[in-house]
C-alpha cells in the first residue's frame, strides 16, 4: 500500500496544492485522483500566475474572454479580474468534476476544490462577501469552496458567507488563536442557520500555515531547534481543534445536524533543502483534517513517505517545544500576528502579480 493510501486510510483527506491546465488535459490530476488517494484542490492566485504565464495554454481563451467581456458593459466587465477568474473557474469546473464521485461517496464532506476571492479585499468586509457570493454562483459547482483569509474582517465575512450557506475555505491563518476565531466564525454562521429553521449543513475547512514559521525562524534559533516550530504551532492547533470537537457547543450544534469545520494543513512543502522533503506530511498525519500540498511533495510521499506515530491530540511534547523556543527568545504570539500581516502583503503582491500577467497576455492575443 503507498504511504498517500495509508494516509487516506487513517481518515485524512490528501489534497494537491496546483492546478494547471496541461495537468488537467494531459491527465495528471486524473492520476493523482486515481494512483495516489488525492481526494481535493487548492489554488491561489501564485499558482495561477504561474500556469497562465508559464505557457501559451491560456492564450486562446483569454482571446475569447476578453472579446467577450468588452462587448458585455457595464464597470469593470473588461477588467483583468474578471478575465482572470473566467480562466480560473474554468479549470476549477474541470476539476471538480474529477471530484464529483469522491464528493457524492463522502456525503459532501470531501472532494472540494477552492479559489480565492481578490486578497485586495481583505479589509472590505461586504466587498468579500459580495464577490465570494458571486464567484461561487459563475462556479456553478457544490463542490467548489470560496477561500475567505482568516483576519478580523475576513471572519466577519466568513460568519455571514456560512450563514448565507457558501462553503468556505478559510486560509492564511497561523496559529491556534486565528483558528479559533475562524471556526467561532463559522460556528456563529451555523447557529443562525439553525435559528432561521435553514439546512445546518455548509461545509468549511480552516486552513493553517505549516513551514513558514520554520522560515521565519530559521536564522534566530540554535541549530537543535530548527524546522520544529511549524510542528509544534501544528501540535497545538490540532490540541484546540480537538478539544473544539468535544465542547459542548459544538456538540450542541452537531445534534442539530451540523457537519465540523475540518482543520487543513497548508503551506506543507519543505523549504529548508537540508530538511526531509516529507517533513510535514509525515508529522501531520492526523483523521479528520485536510493535508494539500504541492505536487512534487505529493509525488515524493507517495515515492518514500512513511506513515507512522500519528498526531497527538493532548499535545504535551509540541507545547514543551514551544517552551524551547520561547526560551531562545521568540514571541510565538507576536510572529503569528506578524506571518499573518505578511502574508497577506504577500497574497497582495501575488494579485498584482496574476493581474500584470493577464494584462501582458491581453496584449499579445490582442495583436
Amino acid at each position: 500500500m503507498k504511504p498517500t493510501q495509508q494516509l487516506h486510510e487513517l481518515g485524512q483527506s490528501l489534497w494537491v496544492d496546483n492546478i494547471t491546465r496541461p495537468m488537467l488535459k494531459e491527465g495528471t490530476l486524473k492520476g493523482y485522483i486515481d494512483d495516489l488517494s488525492v481526494t481535493g484542490l487548492t489554488s491561489n492566485p501564485t499558482i495561477f500566475d504561474k500556469a497562465i504565464g508559464g505557457g501559451d495554454a491560456y492564450d486562446e481563451q483569454v482571446a475569447q474572454v476578453s472579446g467577450a467581456a468588452e462587448g458585455d458593459g457595464g464597470p469593470g466587465a473588461n477588467s483583468d479580474e474578471n478575465v482572470f477568474f473566467e480562466l480560473a473557474l474554468t479549470d476549477l469546473r474541470e476539476a471538480a468534476d474529477l471530484f464529483a464521485d469522491v464528493h457524492v461517496r463522502s456525503g459532501g464532506i470531501d472532494g472540494f476544490v477552492s479559489l480565492e476571492v481578490s486578497p485586495l479585499l481583505a479589509d472590505d468586509t461586504g466587498a468579500t462577501i459580495e464577490q465570494a457570493a458571486k464567484l461561487h454562483s459563475m462556479g456553478d459547482r457544490s463542490n467548489l469552496y470560496i477561500k475567505i483569509p482568516g483576519t478580523p474582517a475576513g471572519n466577519e465575512a466568513i460568519e455571514e458567507s456560512i450563514f448565507a450557506g457558501l462553503p468556505i475555505n478559510v486560509t492564511l491563518l497561523f496559529d491556534d488563536q486565528q483558528y479559533l476565531a475562524s471556526a467561532e466564525a463559522y460556528m456563529k454562521g451555523i447557529e443562525r442557520r439553525i435559528e432561521a429553521g435553514l439546512d445546518p449543513v455548509v461545509q468549511s475547512v480552516a486552513s493553517i500555515f505549516m513551514s513558514r514559521w520554520d522560515v521565519a525562524v530559521a536564522e534566530e534559533v540554535p541549530a537543535e531547534l530548527k524546522n520544529r516550530l511549524g510542528i509544534a504551532i501544528g501540535g497545538r492547533a490540532y490540541h484546540a481543534y480537538r478539544e473544539l470537537l468535544d465542547s459542548d457547543r459544538w456538540m450542541r450544534l452537531a445534534n442539530h445536524g451540523a457537519r465540523p469545520q475540518r482543520l487543513l494543513w497548508a503551506s506543507t512543502g519543505t523549504k529548508d533543502p537540508d530538511a526531509s522533503d516529507t517533513l510535514y506530511i509525515e508529522a501531520f498525519a492526523s483523521p479528520f483534517t485536510v493535508n494539500t500540498m504541492p505536487d512534487k511533495t505529493l509525488e515524493a510521499f507517495a515515492d518514500h513517505g512513511k506513515v507512522g506515530d500519528l498526531m497527538d491530540p493532548g499535545a504535551a511534547a509540541a507545547e514543551q517545544t514551544l517552551k524551547e523556543f520561547e526560551g531562545a527568545g521568540i514571541d510565538l504570539a507576536a510572529l503569528a500576528a506578524r506571518l499573518q500581516k505578511e502574508g497577506k502583503e504577500s497574497f497582495n503582491k501575488s494579485w498584482e502579480d496574476l493581474l500584470g500577467t493577464i494584462s501582458a497576455k491581453r496584449g499579445v492575443t490582442a495583436g
